[in-house]
């Protein structure tokens, strides 16, 4: 535990080299995605300030799949945060009382994110299948919208699948 200098509070800070938790499907997918996405993302920037710098022009599609790539980022993230149960709470009650106590809220928590996803999960794919079947394209630069909309069902169910994997988890802790 460390102190934080101009509060005085005590501060939990996470150890990065702490072993994650066993899962069925490796956690490594989503540590890879983040590289991905942030790797593109700091690609297209760049050269879009090159070409900003050297012509006074701009690449129109940058700013809206830079925009689709951040939430995927978030996804992604939120993905690996419900995978090894870093996901937001307020500690104070989550991490008092008993063993049984802090587990069942943390099953409790997992099933709710569960449910969330798998709701958002289905509503995103009648909102995909509206894009599609009405030919919606994106305001910037005229791509089918169902191309960056396709993504939200996907990561809703994969944080979905996260949270009951999280749930099983720990249902089987003693």
């Amino acid at each position: 535990m460390h102190l934080h200098e101009s509060t005085h509070l005590p501060i939990e800070v996470p150890d990065p080299a702490a072993q994650d938790e066993a899962t069925v499907i490796p956690l490594k997918i989503e540590d890879w995605l983040t590289v991905i996405v942030m790797g593109l993302l700091a690609c297209i920037t760049f050269g879009n300030v090159l070409v900003r710098y050297f012509t006074d022009q701009s690449f129109a599609w940058t700013e809206e799949f830079s925009v689709f790539l951040m939430i995927v980022l978030a996804l992604v993230a939120g993905s690996a945060s419900v995978a090894r149960n870093r996901q937001i709470r307020i500690e104070f009650f989550a991490d008092s009382g008993s063993q049984a106590r802090q587990r069942g809220l943390a099953r409790f928590g997992a099933i709710m994110v569960f449910l969330l996803f798998s709701l958002i999960a289905v509503l995103s794919a009648r909102v995909v299948w509206d894009d599609f079947r009405y030919g919606e394209t994106s305001p910037g630069i005229g791509v089918p919208q169902w191309w960056y909309t396709i993504w939200l069902p996907v990561m809703s169910v994969a944080i979905a699948g996260r949270a009951l994997g999280l749930f099983i988890r720990r249902g089987r802790r003693a």
